[in-house]
């Protein structure tokens, strides 16, 4: 193999697709430029690479908790279809495209910094693993375009660069109403999801009476349900046995009791008793699996944002960290169990109108809804409705994106040549639509093609430097008639991640206790 080639390779699989040694890279540059000594540059970098890796952890369990789940809702409701995967499309992908994926991630991250560092958009985009996947999905439809292996590479990488800066510049005005600052930024994929949940929240709430999901009323003998990691645990193993039950009755005990054997590797359930109290254990599982989440999110935090201070001074100034979706979960963690199961009721409904109108009208395929990004990308979506809407907006909010990415998947396997006949697809937002868009401009042939393709990309970032200068600089806010959701809660809360780096900014000096991070 060319060595060139390979390096490459090794950089971008071993290093840039893995967010963790990313931000651990990142940390330590910004320490550096502060002037921090070894020691703190180590420690910082460690801790922030640990943090990501609990994310990481968290991420894993849940996936795992969740495949039992999904297996039984597909043979609850009977029907087949297309899972949205990301890591399954970008995996198969890898063997026909690897170098052009390699060169086109390592060359837009290059364009991304340039960007942000002589223009207005000064946000790093963080989330390593996002961009393996964005690089894939431009690789794919460009190359299934029949367009020059240097011309995929090239555009691609200019596309992908924009994409870095300009997405988390287009949600901010969302994403500050709820970290209540500019200290981090959206960094994620499924950023049209986001913005149209907080969109879609001021529509239903305009006057800013629906009350924030922190502050649902609680009696007093259910007092424990205020921790979010219960509440989160017992709203998971309700759905469980309602959806084991429904499996049960439809396909039989011989097919429930195999389903945790077939989905997490395990052995098959003994009798009912057993397969009913497996089912409550994943959704146990899964209360844990957030709350690990929730702990690398705020660890995280408090190793990048301070180390930024030194990327802003040296590098980029005035840099924002463009981080992954979870890192708003802690700041309405109610929304995001909300956001979840609102998103999931979307696809559901989606899937009933591609199977009975859409699909046989314009030959789409069915999309089954995939609990993993409904969770991740529909629970961020009910953050970011609460943040403009209060319950009202976490629900439809996060319901409009469960829509997106049932129909977004559908159109884009039409764009994505050969693949769209690998029974799996691109499931965030931000896939879908940009997707569709560069694929059909590449139909029209090598040059009118290109110049489509550059022009989508040049209104694209000329539309958020607007949005930078015009409602992000100008302060303006998404909804106006509601106070930061961090702030509604009438019980006591513990202080968001972004105010507990604020605080840290007051303790004692070095050598005195500090106290830990405040925890829900």
């Amino acid at each position: 193999m060319n060595p060139l080639v390979s390096i490459a390779d090794f950089l971008v699989n071993e290093i840039l697709s893995v967010p963790a040694f990313l931000i651990g890279i990142i940390t330590a540059i910004g320490l550096a430029a502060l002037r921090k000594n070894t020691g703190q540059v180590l420690g910082g970098a460690v801790k922030a690479t640990l943090g990501f890796l609990l994310i990481g952890a968290g991420a894993g369990l849940v996936v795992q908790s969740l495949a039992p789940l999904g297996l039984m809702i597909e043979g609850a409701l009977g029907v087949q279809g297309v899972v949205p995967t990301n890591e399954a499309i970008v995996g198969i992908a890898q063997e026909q495209f690897g170098a052009q994926v390699s060169w086109l991630m390592i060359l837009g991250f290059v364009v991304a910094i340039i960007l942000a560092r002589f223009t207005n958009l000064r946000y790093v985009f963080l989330t390593g693993h996002h961009l393996l996947f964005m690089a894939t999905l431009i690789t794919i439809v460009l190359a299934s375009a029949h367009l020059p292996t240097a011309l995929v590479v090239g555009l691609g990488a200019v596309l992908l660069g924009i994409l870095m800066v300009a997405l988390p510049a287009l949600a901010h005005p969302w994403t500050r109403k709820i970290t209540g600052d500019d200290s981090i930024a959206i960094g994620h994929f499924g950023t049209a999801g986001y913005v149209v949940s907080g969109t879609v929240g001021r529509w239903v709430d305009p006057k800013g009476k629906s009350r924030s999901t922190e502050d649902i009323k609680v009696p007093e003998g259910l007092r424990f349900l205020r921790d979010s990691m219960v509440a989160t645990a017992l709203s998971m193993v309700l759905m469980y046995l309602v959806v084991a039950i429904m499996f049960l009755v439809r396909s039989g005990a011989e097919a429930a009791f195999l389903s945790f054997a077939d989905a997490t590797g395990a052995g098959a359930a003994t009798g009912i008793g057993n397969y009913l109290m497996k089912a409550v254990t994943q959704g146990l599982q899964f209360g844990i699996s957030v709350a690990i989440i929730l702990f690398g999110v705020r660890t995280i935090l408090g190793e990048l944002v301070p180390a930024f201070q030194g990327i802003a001074a040296k590098v980029v100034p005035g840099a924002i960290p463009a981080l992954d979706a979870p890192i708003v979960f802690p700041y309405a963690q109610n929304a995001v169990l909300i956001g979840f199961i609102s998103s999931f009721v979307g696809g559901l409904i989606g899937l009933l109108l591609l199977g009975t109108v859409f699909g046989p009208i314009f030959d789409l395929a069915l999309i089954l809804p995939g609990l993993v990004p409904h969770f991740f990308t529909g629970g961020a979506a009910g953050v970011y409705g609460n943040a403009t809407g209060g319950r009202r907006g976490a629900i439809a909010g996060a319901f409009a994106n469960g829509l997106l990415v049932t129909f977004l998947p559908a159109l884009l396997m039409k764009v994505l040549g050969s693949f769209g006949d690998a029974n799996t697809t691109f499931g965030d937002a931000d896939f879908g639509w940009f997707g569709i868009l560069i694929g059909y401009s590449a139909k029209a042939g090598l040059f009118v093609g290109t110049i489509l393709i550059a022009g989508i990309g040049l209104v694209l970032l000329a539309a958020a430097m607007v949005v930078q200068k015009k409602f992000v600089d100008g302060r303006w806010g998404p909804a106006p008639r509601r106070v930061s959701a961090t702030a509604t809660s009438s019980a006591p809360t513990a202080a968001t991640p972004t105010q507990q780096i604020k605080f840290a900014k007051l303790a004692p000096p070095a050598g005195a206790p500090k106290p830990p991070a405040p925890m829900k």
